[in-house]
């Protein structure tokens, strides 16, 4: 073997070393750099309910608009079927998914109601028959009707919207605004 094909094969060697070594440093950086993306991501869990008709995501803070639809629609069917035997349940179900700001003056309003429902022992019976999303403030419109009866009493027919704002913390559900009225949807603008 001659020495000029050896330094030639060492030098060969020796850059391709460094090459493979340089390559190898950009492989840490970018699984590196790729852990840390991993890690700070929100995971996102996709379900396929019997509610619902398709796939849906839900993240740690965020959801589809799907997932938040059933849940207004939830809500609505849960605060507009209520007796005097399912009033106390119902004031159970709803608390934990009430935002804080929102939970003591909603509980307040459904203690009197729950109390009143249970003196008169009136039953409400609420179908819902459309759902309107206002996009501009993440509001569901979901308009039915309701009939109200009491002992002794005629059923009492009319149209009950309830809006709805649904939002997502820690994978759970939460209620941040929540209103019920007599009649059809009000315009996102009017009080």
């Amino acid at each position: 073997m001659d020495l000029r094909t050896l330094t030639r094969t060492w030098r060969g060697i020796t850059a391709e070393n460094r090459f493979h070594r340089l390559v190898v440093a950009l492989l840490l950086a970018t699984n590196l750099l790729t852990l840390i993306a991993l890690a700070r991501a929100d995971r996102t869990v996709v379900l396929v309910p019997p509610i619902l008709e398709g796939q849906v995501n839900i993240a740690r803070d965020k959801a589809s608009r799907e997932v938040k639809e059933a849940w207004a629609v939830h809500v609505a069917a849960l605060l507009g079927n209520v007796g005097a035997d399912s009033a106390d349940f119902i004031r159970t179900a709803l608390e934990p998914l009430l935002a804080p700001a929102l939970r003591r003056e909603v509980l307040a309003v459904i203690g009197e109601q729950v109390e009143a429902i249970k003196r008169e022992r009136v039953s409400m019976h609420f179908s819902p028959s459309a759902l309107r999303y206002d996009e501009a403030s993440g509001t569901f419109f979901v308009t039915g009707m309701q009939v109200s009866a009491g002992p002794g009493a005629e059923p009492v027919r009319r149209q009950r919207t309830f809006e709805v704002r649904v939002g997502f913390r820690h994978y759970r559900p939460v209620i941040s605004h929540l209103d019920v009225y007599a009649g059809g949807p009000r315009n996102p603008a009017q009080p």
